[in-house]
Parts: C-alpha cells; structure tokens; sequence
C-alpha cells in the first residue's frame, strides 16, 4: 500500500448527466484513440490532483464537512464543447459566479486551515474533459470537427462536492460533502 495516494476536488453531476458525458468519452476512446478521461467519472476539477498521506485523510474530511456546510447549491449550466488545443475536448460550462466563488473560497479554505496550497498550473476554467492527454495531435482536429458540431445542453443544481482518489489505474469517489439547500 503506497505511503502517499493522489487525491482531487471535483463537482461530479448527476447520474443522468455521468452516463451521457461517459457516453462521449466512449465515443472519443472509440473513434479518436483518446482513452484516458473514462479513468475518472464526469467531473468539474474545483482542486486539482495533489498528493496526501491516508492518515491525513480525517482532517481533510473534516474541513471538507465544515467549508461545505457554509455553501449554498446552485444552479449550473452545460453548454456545449470547447477545448485547449491540441490534446484536449470538453464538455463546456457556462460561465458563473457562484461556481468561481465555490472554488475560490475552497482553495482559500483549503490554504487556511491545511496549508495546501493549489496545486493548478492555470486558471479555473470549468469543465468535463471528454478527450485529453492522450488525444494525438493528428486526432485533434477530427475529434474537434465532430464534437463541435454536437448540441448538448444541460442543467444542474451543484449540491455536493466530492473527494476522489486513485486507485493506481482509476479515480474512484472516496466520499461527497452536501451543500446547503
């Protein structure tokens, strides 16, 4: 059993809205050769993979528990595809407030009380990856070419923020954290 796990912060949607994004990271792995986004559920990233021993696993939770009882759900809105090229296609959310202060003040919080600091490289642009890392770039611009053109809009209420962790081959929900209705 590995001393450190990889540890993430995401928003996962409803069941519904899992399987349909599933369902478009199928089709990417199938006909694109991009794989590697089925090891994770349909997700927002609100804090990126960072690595923490088991044993520290109670204070997280705990500090999950206690920021997410002071957050209100609200509603948020898919939009279509995006994507960074070369490697990467996403299912698009639509700009909101409420998402960027959920993530703000979760790394805030995060800082505070546990001193991690965020380990994100660039700024938050929420989304679901459908196609990423291992999309070639030869693959890139047909893989665009069918995904811009597909109309997919969605609507959730965000209730909970989730911890996953990996399991050395997928993310696997480790537990969820309600928000305030």
């Amino acid at each position: 059993m590995p001393a450190k796990y990889l540890w993430f912060i995401a928003l996962l949607p409803p069941e519904p809205i899992r399987e349909e994004v599933t369902a478009f990271k199928e089709y990417a792995a199938e006909h694109f050769g991009s794989r590697r986004a089925l090891r994770s559920p349909a997700h927002i990233t609100l804090f990126p993979p960072f690595q923490m021993e088991r044993s520290q696993l109670p204070a997280l939770e705990s500090e999950l528990e206690t920021f997410s009882r002071q957050q209100l759900s609200f509603p948020l809105e898919l939009d279509g595809f995006s994507s960074f090229p070369p490697r990467v296609i996403f299912v698009d959310a639509r700009p909101s407030e409420a998402l960027n202060r959920l993530q703000k003040a979760l790394q805030d919080h995060l800082k505070d009380r546990l001193g991690m600091a965020y380990p994100g490289a660039h700024g938050f642009h929420p989304h679901m990856t459908v196609a990423f890392k291992d999309l070639r770039k030869s693959m890139y611009r047909p893989a665009w070419a069918y995904f811009q053109k597909v109309a997919y809009q969605r609507e959730f209420s965000v209730d909970a923020i989730t911890l996953l962790w990996h399991d050395g081959q997928y993310w696997q929900v480790s537990r969820s954290f309600p928000l305030l209705a």
